[in-house]
């Protein structure tokens, strides 16, 4: 890691130090987990897609109640709380060897994830001055994918193993990363539990926020970006293109790089919510033109020419994914009241889930089913989303005019 990708010391670097022990055991999962359900527990694919499918959609529904227990009783006393039941979750698959053994786990790890995600970023909303919350994301953005990279790196090794101690190692490993993230949050400034509600007021009140949820849903259609890199992508070099096979693992390789050494310079340009739109915008505008790119990469042609496509493709997909990035954090913590961040960015964070939920059925089905045209129907969807996202935020911003900007989100 170099110290591009750090942020400033105190509150700032622990946050991050906290990420990375998070982010190398999610990496290690997102590696390995399905491999070692299937061969070493014995899970038909089936299976293991109906469970992670209700384990995330019970863990989006979660991180609101979750997020509201943050505001309630402390955001790092929460924080805490979910990390280390996430490293009791994933130390839990260490004995499973049947479904029914299998479905609890990963619903506790789901929800374990959510409400650590909500809980953290109300954490950071009070530790980390307004003005310099969009460009601490920016690093732990950064400081994400450097982890992301150490875990697959550590879970390509447990695979080309391919043993069932290799699992169990790595797994062991993931757990002692969500635990070292809790000994780092630890480490944080105690903060305030909100006061009490006032009478009359619900409790979960981002729930009849019609603005917000209009954000929130437009903000989760521009995340249906993230099973492409992971899923879609790998499968249509490998069954639609001429290209060799090994550029799957190149083209990941150019999205962690380019987003530990360039999110952060991204991030600059968003200093408040019309900046913030307008990068959201422009994301829209060029993961549009990726989308086109990849589209064409499937026409007859030389291996090579294909290869040169994908590449195209590949680092307009990752700009896009930065400016949207960049855009959605300041969206999310700017129309956020105070006193109810947790329950907040527990809702706006549902995008998260929803994308890993619906998207990879949803593209593979598409890209795959439709090719090309499924390919510029997805480009016009991503860019019609991003367009609606002004006029959507200047319409809660309207409802929530008066209230001071608050909380954040982190999204891969």
């Amino acid at each position: 890691m170099t110290i591009r990708i750090l942020p400033p010391p105190g509150a700032p670097r622990r946050l991050a130090a906290a990420q990375l022990g998070n982010s190398v055991g999610d990496g290690v999962y997102y590696v390995c987990s399905a491999l070692y359900f299937n061969q070493v527990v014995g899970l038909p694919p089936g299976r293991i897609g109906l469970g992670l499918t209700v384990a995330w959609a019970v863990g989006s529904l979660a991180g609101v109640p979750l997020g509201a227990l943050a505001d309630r009783r402390g955001p790092r006393g929460t924080s805490v709380l979910l990390a280390v039941a996430t490293a009791a979750s994933v130390a839990s698959f260490l004995f499973i060897r049947s479904f029914w053994a299998f479905l609890p786990a990963v619903v506790c790890y789901a929800t374990a994830q959510c409400g650590l995600a909500a809980a953290r970023q109300a954490l950071l909303a009070a530790v980390v001055e307004p003005a310099d919350r969009t460009g601490v994301l920016a690093h732990l953005q950064a400081v994400l994918n450097a982890g992301l990279a150490v875990g697959a790196a550590l879970g390509g090794l447990a695979l080309s193993a391919g043993t069932e101690r290799a699992y169990l190692t790595v797994f062991a490993l993931d757990a002692a990363g969500f635990l070292l993230c809790a000994a780092l949050l630890l480490r944080l400034p105690a903060v305030a539990p909100v006061p009490r509600r006032p009478a009359g007021e619900p409790r979960l009140a981002v729930l009849r926020d019609r603005p917000y949820a209009l954000v929130t849903l437009l903000n989760a259609v521009l995340l249906l970006r993230m099973p492409l890199l992971s899923l879609a992508i790998p499968l249509w070099v490998v069954e639609r293109t001429h290209a060799p096979g090994w550029l799957v693992s190149a083209l990941f390789v150019l999205n962690t790089a380019a987003v530990m050494l360039f999110q952060v310079r991204v991030a600059r340009q968003v200093t408040g919510l019309e900046s913030a739109g307008r990068a959201v915008r422009r994301s829209g505008l060029v993961m549009a033109a990726s989308c086109v790119v990849f589209a064409v990469s499937a026409l007859p042609g030389a291996g090579w020419a294909a290869a040169l496509l994908l590449l195209a493709g590949a680092l307009l997909q990752v700009d896009a994914e930065m400016r949207q990035s960049a855009g959605s954090w300041q969206i999310g913590f700017a129309l956020a009241p105070a006193g109810r961040v947790g329950q907040y960015q527990g809702f706006f964070g549902t995008g998260v889930p929803v994308a890993r939920t619906v998207g990879p059925l949803l593209l593979t089905s598409l890209l795959l089913l439709w090719g090309a045209q499924g390919w510029l129907l997805l480009g016009a969807v991503l860019a019609a989303a991003s367009y609606a996202m002004g006029p959507a935020v200047r319409r809660a911003g309207a409802v929530h005019r008066g209230s001071e900007p608050s909380g954040a989100v982190v999204q891969g």
